[in-house]
Formats: C-alpha cells, sequence, structure tokens
C-alpha cells in the first residue's frame, strides 16, 4: 500500500516507518551530493584514460598521456648523477691539497661528506667524529695508524683487523695476564709504570716502587711494540702512552684491563662499499675537521 502522509513542517512524504513517535521522512537526496558523485565518477574515468590505472597481469594500462613513474624517477637519478660527475671528477682529479685550497670543493666535502660520514661511520666514531671508549677521535691530532691523507686512505679502504680485505691493517695487543705471561703482580706494577709516563705525579709516593718495578716488566715485554719511551708505533697502529690520548681508557682499571685482557679492535674494510671518490671526500672530510685543532 503506497504511503501517502506527508510530513506538515517540510512537506516531504513519510516511509511509514516510525520509532516512539517519530516518522522517518522520504527526503530525497541532495543536488549537492549528486553533483559531486558525478564529478568524481568523470574524473575517475578520465583518469583511467589518461593516467596508468589497471594491472593486466604482467603490464598495466599505459593511459593516453604515457606518464611512467619508474622512468620519471630513473630520469631524476640520471640527472642528479650527471650533477655530482661534475665535481665528482675534479675531486678524483686533484689531490689532496688542491681539494682543500679550493673553497667551492670544500663547500662540497663539508655537505657530502657529513652525509657519508653519517651513513656509514658515526655509528662507531659518533656523529662529531669525536669517538667513544674503543674508537678513536678523528677530530683530534692522535693518529694511531698515522694521519697523512694517504695513510688515512689506506685505512679506510683495507680496515684494521677486518675479515673482509686480505690487505686489512693488523694490530693485537696481547693478554699478558690473562694468557700467563704476567703474574697480577707484575700486570699491577706495569699499569703503574704505564700510568706514570703520562703523569710523572703517579711515579712519586706509594707507587713509586711498583712503577720502578714495572718499568722493568715494560722493559722485558712491551718495548718492541711500544718503544723503550712508550710513544708508539703507527707503522703497528701501536698507541703513543706518553700523552693524554686513549682509546680504551687511561685510568688505572682501565688500564689494568687492556695489559691483562688484551685488545683487537676492528675497523671494517671500506674499499668495496665506498668508491674511490667517496672515501677521498671522507679523507678530507676528516682533515677538515681536525684542522682547527
Amino acid at each position: 500500500m503506497a504511503v501517502t502522509e506527508r510530513d506538515p513542517h517540510t512537506g516531504h512524504q513519510t516511509t511509514g516507518h516510525e520509532w516512539n513517535g517519530i516518522k522517518e521522512l522520504n527526503t530525497p537526496v541532495p543536488r549537492a551530493v549528486w553533483f559531486f558523485l558525478i564529478l568524481s565518477a568523470l574524473f575517475a574515468v578520465g583518469y583511467w584514460i589518461l593516467m596508468p590505472a589497471w594491472p593486466l597481469g604482467r603490464t598495466y594500462t599505459h593511459g593516453l598521456l604515457g606518464v611512467d613513474q619508474r622512468t620519471t624517477v630513473t630520469r631524476i637519478v640520471e640527472r642528479a648523477a650527471q650533477e655530482r660527475s661534475a665535481w665528482t671528477g675534479r675531486i678524483a682529479a686533484l689531490d689532496y691539497n688542491q681539494i682543500r685550497a679550493d673553497p667551492a670543493l670544500m663547500k662540497i666535502v663539508r655537505e657530502d661528506g657529513h652525509r657519508l660520514f653519517g651513513d656509514n661511520c658515526a655509528a662507531c666514531h659518533g656523529v662529531n667524529a669525536t669517538g667513544g671508549k674503543g674508537f678513536p677521535n678523528l677530530t683530534d691530532r692522535d693518529w694511531l695508524w698515522g694521519g697523512s691523507p694517504g695513510t688515512i686512505a689506506q685505512t679506510i679502504a683495507v680496515g684494521v683487523n677486518s675479515s673482509k680485505s686480505k690487505d686489512t691493517r693488523v694490530s693485537q695487543m696481547l693478554a699478558f695476564g690473562r694468557d700467563g705471561i704476567l703474574d697480577n703482580n707484575a700486570v699491577l706494577a706495569v699499569t703503574d709504570y704505564v700510568l706514570s709516563l703520562s703523569d710523572p705525579a703517579h711515579a712519586l709516593g706509594r707507587t713509586a716502587q711498583s712503577v720502578a718495578a714495572g718499568q722493568a716488566v715494560f722493559a722485558a715485554n712491551c718495548v718492541a711494540c711500544h718503544g723503550p719511551e712508550g710513544r708508539g708505533n703507527q707503522a703497528l697502529g701501536v698507541p703513543n702512552l706518553t700523552d693524554h690520548t686513549w682509546l680504551y681508557g687511561g685510568d688505572a682499571e682501565s688500564v689494568y684491563t687492556s695489559v691483562y685482557g688484551g685488545r683487537q679492535g676492528e675497523m671494517p674494510a671500506w674499499q668495496n662499499q665506498l668508491s674511490p671518490v667517496d672515501r677521498k671526500i671522507l679523507v678530507v672530510y676528516l682533515l677538515d675537521k681536525g684542522a682547527g685543532r
């Protein structure tokens, strides 16, 4: 049976549904809704015709405009590579001093070097290259293997104790106590002597006798690497024990731990992960970071 009742306030017919005295109106859909629905449908049809849209197994409808995001991205990457090659070619051709003397290139080195260092080196050496316990500070002038551009480049390329490079630098501190080379008293004595090399005051007072005994232990066991004066050997990556720069800490406990248990740090070889130009940028970047020290 048709519903003929009309709402006295709006004039719309009712549907015949009623809830607690509230009657449902048979209100027509607003014209604005029809307008936007039709507009959306027309837009969708137009997009399907003009743009890539529908998958067809291993391919898809390409659209009349022939837009291809993969091609677009490839083109952008190629253009960026061409722009990059303009200055990477110059960096590759110039030596380290020439690069550092060129303000325009150094601006690029600082920007790209910061990116390269952050992506590859900051996890160990810190975002500011100041290192941490077990990881060298790369902004000072204290270098285990030498701080010349060529030496830094070689270290970056082949790493230290790296299993990924047959030419890696090799360095190891023996575990004098753990392996029974020295007894505990000798380890304690040589620890005191090593501390006195950078702090002469440590050789006075109650530690004087231990320092004297430690000097004999040092002469018999340590001079082959650290030298008779404890100044190290950059050819072997052996640290200088007479300054105040310590890789694993310069307090008595840390030095004792190093002598007793030994040390064998590791640095990855980057020759297969970074291009020669990227490694060269990193070298100049690090030299620049330490220029003010």
